[in-house]
């Protein structure tokens, strides 16, 4: 096409969840974008639906190609077509006026077009929804009007869309790419045709997209990896040319304006493109989130920090194919070349096991680590070669509503994405000061709306003091983990989000580790030990049942909880976690340990309970169970309390403990009665073994607004075993001395407070034989039932033939109903 001062425009075919076509003309050194579900059609009779999307950078005109499945618009983008465009009067007030006049110079759209914005959508919706409608003139159509949208091949390549996605035939020839615009006009530049192989002689564009990182429950120890410190701050690159500086966001949208004093600066660099992160620090030198959304929102942004963490481009030269190792070296040795004020600052990395940085940067209540393979390119879009681990667990959520109280702002109702619906996940109601409140609550007024925009039967919130909003704004928030529901825990308020679209927060889900399922010698490291899960275990032959044949050793401990930590972790994550150790074997010196100790593992939790200084344990990931295996834990006993609520009841455990001359028969027989007992009062019992000569019957917990306190439950589960052994006191008893247990059975209620514990299901005992603490299902719960041969070597292979208690979740209910039922019998 001939050299012209004309804006371009762009019109990709878009096969993602459904085919559409996206429509971008260029202005202001982006692309407006609309995607249009049916395509443009050339009768002036069609009002195609043109729903207004984000800004794109300029240089994604260029693309063509597939975008993996689960990112942002996953699907095949094919360049439909391309040319100029040329507005009629200023397009800036047409946008604005909801009235774009304009006429197209393109290889298969031209003539005049107008987009209209619909009446009802100029101020509310999720989405800006606009009408595209050719002009009746001599391009118009009245019979064929989409004729056009038949034809398969790509104006840039000449491919199909199914070329495309197999990777076959030649690749697009550029355009946008081929000439830069500065405020609108084209000039010429030296660009290459295939810039996705990084050419070291191509024209630096005006932003890339960002490459991201996978969220992973652990940080990786393997070699060729680097940790940097993971701050709290907004995604920004940083493009220098000619001694001018601008700062884009993560989505490509220009934030200079805000950090004119740092673009200032920042001119004297050569011309390069840098990734890094702006950050407020507070007294202390820690990252603080809330103070960098307050020096925006009061435009003191002098004394905000730009961390550098990758360069991209410098001096003409693209250094995305290189190794990060390399691009790392070139942009730490041009920080120290230039006269940067302090403002600016290089990140660094650590070579060292990733499970050591993170517990050092956690110590230093940072946020976490971003680990990065020294060896990879740079790589657009979200993949494991950047992976971040957490301190604490944070999340970002859409704003649907709040709730004032005296018109003042009690809590936000927040939601997260599933596909197009909007799901409720709770109320975040702590972490608002005066000062944050006066930032946020004109924001709110601005999104106020009259209906919830929640999916319906997601949320049941209603109050009179209740305010619905938009759903455009969006929150970092901290939180104490997630229910078994999806509800949000003790969610904290940080501050606005504003580099994010509210159409773009989906839950967030981490990785998993790779499992190793068996310990072989090929597996241990030069020091002797074995991997699993990603932990170092030492001295993996050291035999902790020694007596067995063969000796059931710490790594098969390892592996064992490997196997079944999955079915484990809902049975214990959540809850504070005693552990039994036996590191020289369960014929030595064994220690229970319920606090928290110095150097543990940061696979584990510590949480701090009422009445208590002390951090207790707490195991929230299959890979602590791992941890706790180097440790030589034999034994795990965790609180029966709701998970992330030590102070309410999660579940009632009735241990039946009997008498060394009572046969197993007679307990069997107990538990079934308790069993009866129990569903009589509206709960459902489940059964398992103790790894001992006993079994538990367990019934678990619904929580409700009116849940009764830890006494209640003592006091309920005391007046059960109390009724049980008045009618049959020959076969039980409440007494723990032993002489009064002779041919009894020991009703054991007292594990029903809030310290008390019980042995976890599928937890291995200090006991000869190996055995575990097995959940059985009642049909096994007879005559026959053989204790014994429940251990760490048969169990897995029995967990794969039958998963007992596969009801357990759902049969929770509310033990204020059975206290009443409780009440109405005798």
């Amino acid at each position: 096409m001939p050299s012209s001062s004309k804006l371009r425009f762009v019109i990709q075919r878009h096969d993602a969840r459904r085919l559409h076509y996206d429509f971008r003309l260029e202005l202001d050194e982006v692309f407006k974008s609309w995607v249009v579900t049916r395509g443009p059609s050339l009768n002036p009779h069609d009002k195609r639906l043109a729903v207004e999307v984000e800004d794109h950078p300029l240089e994604y005109g260029d693309f063509e190609g597939t975008i993996p499945k689960g990112q942002y618009g996953g699907g095949t983008v094919q360049l439909w077509d391309r040319g100029y465009w040329i507005p009629e009067g200023d397009p800036r007030e047409g946008l604005k006026r909801g009235y774009l006049k304009f006429s197209l110079e393109g290889e298969r759209l031209k003539g005049s077009w107008v987009l209209v914005r619909m009446k009802n959508d100029r101020r509310g919706g999720k989405r800006t929804n606009w009408l595209l409608i050719k002009h009746r003139d001599a391009n118009a159509r009245d019979d064929d009007g989409e004729a056009l949208l038949t034809a398969p091949e790509s104006i840039a390549s000449g491919r199909s869309l199914d070329a495309i996605a197999a990777g076959k035939g030649k690749a697009p020839t550029p355009f946008i790419t081929r000439k830069l615009s500065i405020s609108g006009a084209v000039v010429k530049s030296t660009r290459v045709k295939k810039p996705a192989k990084y050419s070291t002689t191509v024209a630096m564009p005006r932003f890339i997209e960002p490459q991201l990182c996978k969220l992973v429950e652990r940080a990786t120890s393997e070699p060729g990896w680097g940790h940097e410190v993971k701050f709290d701050g907004y995604r920004m690159q940083l493009r220098v040319e000619n001694g001018h500086a601008r700062f884009r966001t993560r989505k490509g949208i220009d934030w200079t304006a805000k950090f004119g004093g740092m673009a200032t600066a920042a001119g004297t660099l050569i011309d390069c493109l840098l990734d890094g992160e702006v950050v407020a620090l507070d007294k202390h030198g820690e990252p603080d989130f809330a103070a960098l959304q307050g020096a925006l929102s009061e435009h003191k942004t002098n004394e905000l920090i730009y961390f550098a963490f990758d360069l991209l481009f410098a001096d003409g030269e693209d250094l995305r194919g290189k190794p990060l190792r390399d691009r790392k070296a070139r942009l730490k040795a041009l920080f120290a070349k230039s006269k940067l004020p302090r403002i600016f600052r290089y990140v660094d990395h650590f070579e060292t096991a990733g499970d050591a940085v993170l517990r050092s940067a956690c110590r230093m209540h940072l946020e976490g680590i971003v680990s990065k393979r020294l060896d990879a390119p740079y790589r657009s879009g979200r993949g494991m070669d950047w992976t971040k681990a957490k301190c604490r667990d944070g999340h970002e959520v859409v704003i649907g509503g709040w709730t004032s109280e005296g018109g003042q702002l009690r809590s936000l109702l927040a939601g997260l994405y599933h596909g197009k619906k909007l799901a409720y996940v709770g109320r975040v109601g702590t972490g608002f000061d005066a000062g944050t409140v006066r930032l946020v609550m004109p924001r709110l007024k601005q999104v106020e709306s009259n209906v919830s925009p929640f999916a319906a039967g997601t949320s049941s919130e209603k109050a009179g003091n209740l305010h619905w909003a938009r759903p455009t704004l969006v929150a970092e928030i901290e939180l104490a983990g997630w229910s078994g529901a999806g509800m949000m825990r003790q969610a904290s308020f940080k501050g606005l989000r504003e580099d994010k679209p509210a159409d773009e927060v989906e839950a967030e889900k981490p990785a998993k580790a790779a499992k190793t399922k068996v310990v072989q010698p090929e597996t241990q490291t030069a020091e002797g030990a074995v991997v699993v899960m990603g932990v170092s275990i030492s001295n993996p032959n050291k035999p902790l049942w020694p007596d067995e044949d063969p000796p059931v050793t710490k790594g098969d401990l390892a592996c064992y909880y490997e196997t079944v930590g999955d079915w484990m972790i809902e049975h214990i994550k959540g809850r504070p976690c005693s552990i039994v150790r036996a590191p020289d074997g369960i014929g030595g010196e064994k220690f229970f340990q319920r606090h928290a100790m110095p150097g543990s593992s940061n696979l584990l939790e510590f949480v701090t309970v009422s009445g208590d200084r002390k951090s207790y344990l707490q195991i929230d990931r299959v890979e602590g169970l791992a941890a706790i295996a180097q440790l030589g834990a034999v034994e795990l006993h965790p609180w029966n309390c709701q998970p992330g609520d030590p102070d309410l009841p999660g579940r009632l455990v009735f241990d039946l403990d009997p008498a060394p001359d009572v046969p197993f028969a007679r307990v069997i027989e107990a538990a079934v009665e308790l069993r009866k007992r129990l569903e009589s009062f509206g709960l459902m019992g489940f059964c398992k073994t103790t790894g001992g000569k006993g079994l538990h019957v367990v019934t678990a917990l619904a929580p409700d607004k009116k849940s009764p306190n830890w006494w209640a439950a003592k006091t309920f589960a005391k007046e059960v075993c109390r009724r049980l052994a008045a009618d049959q006191p020959d076969r039980f008893n409440m007494t723990m001395a032993k002489r009064a247990r002779v041919g009894r059975i020991f009703l054991d209620y007292l594990r029903n407070d809030r310290m008390a514990t019980a042995v976890a299901p599928l937890s291995p005992r200090a006991r000869e034989g190996a055995t575990v603490s097995m959940p059985v299902d009642w049909p096994q719960v007879r005559a026959g039932l053989d204790l014994k041969k429940f251990t760490v070597r048969t169990t897995p292979a029995l967990l794969r033939k039958n998963r007992p208690w596969k009801d357990y979740a759902k049969s929770a209910m509310p033990l204020r109903q059975a206290i009443e039922q409780l009440l109405k019998t005798r």
